[in-house]
Formats: C-alpha cells, sequence, structure tokens
C-alpha cells in the first residue's frame, strides 16, 4: 500500500486553522469594549451607592438634632455640640453624634444653618463635587 498524499505540497489555505491578525484584533478590541462598558457601570454604581447613603445621613442627621434640641430646648450652635457637651446645654445627654457622621461620604463637612430658610434649621450635603448645585451624584441633598 503506497500512500497517496505527496510530501511536497502544502495543504490548501482553507484547510489550515488559526486566526488572522486583523481577526485577532478585532477581538482584542471588542473585549476592550465590554470591559470599559462593564467597568464604568460597576465604578459608577459606588458614587450612586455613596448619593444614596447621603440621603439618609442628612436624615438621621436632622433627627439627632432635633433629640438635641428636645433634650436642651435649644438647638445646637454647631453640629460639633452634638458630639461633646457644651457648657451652656443643661440637660445635654449625648453624644448624639459620632464625629464621623459630620462629615458626608465623600469627605466634606455636612453644612448647618440655623436659623434655616424653611425651618429651624438647614442641613445640606452638597454632593460629590461638594459645590453648591449640581446634577446627578453632584446635587445638593437637603434636610427636610
Amino acid at each position: 500500500m503506497r500512500n497517496k498524499r505527496s510530501l511536497t505540497r502544502s495543504p490548501a489555505p482553507a484547510a489550515q486553522a488559526g486566526m488572522s491578525l486583523i481577526e485577532i484584533i478585532i477581538v482584542i478590541v471588542l473585549i476592550g469594549a465590554v470591559l470599559t462598558f462593564v467597568g464604568s457601570r460597576v465604578l459608577g454604581g459606588a458614587d450612586r451607592a455613596k448619593a444614596n447613603l447621603a440621603k439618609s445621613q442628612v436624615m438621621t442627621l436632622g433627627q439627632k438634632v432635633e433629640a438635641f434640641q428636645m433634650d436642651t430646648g435649644r438647638l445646637p450652635a454647631t453640629l460639633d455640640e452634638l458630639v461633646t457637651a457644651p457648657g451652656s446645654a443643661a440637660g445635654w445627654l449625648g453624644p448624639y453624634a459620632k464625629p464621623a457622621e459630620l462629615n458626608d461620604p465623600w469627605g466634606h463637612p455636612v453644612e448647618y444653618r440655623t436659623p434655616g430658610e424653611s425651618g429651624p434649621f438647614d442641613l445640606v450635603i452638597l454632593g460629590k463635587d461638594g459645590k453648591v448645585g449640581g446634577t446627578s451624584v453632584d446635587s445638593d441633598i437637603h434636610y427636610d
């Protein structure tokens, strides 16, 4: 029996398996695009989570200011009075807050104003950018 296959001829190009350089580049570009999209969604989710945390934080801090007022009969002059007893506040049953609670999730101090524009006091978290105004995660969060 003799083998009919020639040892000197190359197989036809269609019979060769593998990917060309162009195909490899296209696959790498597609993988990069998918990773970019997924990465932006994951990193953007952290900012949205911090914005939601800031909303609950401003509500909780507002309730702590009201508890201070109920105990002492007056509003705190600054938010620091929620952490350490002021000399002039009879009935202080604190501490009402921890020092870390006086900063927003991005590390900016929570703004406290007394008297407030729409009530006895205002609490404002200025968002991720720390500036007045803004949209999305940069928007201001107010205590109502």
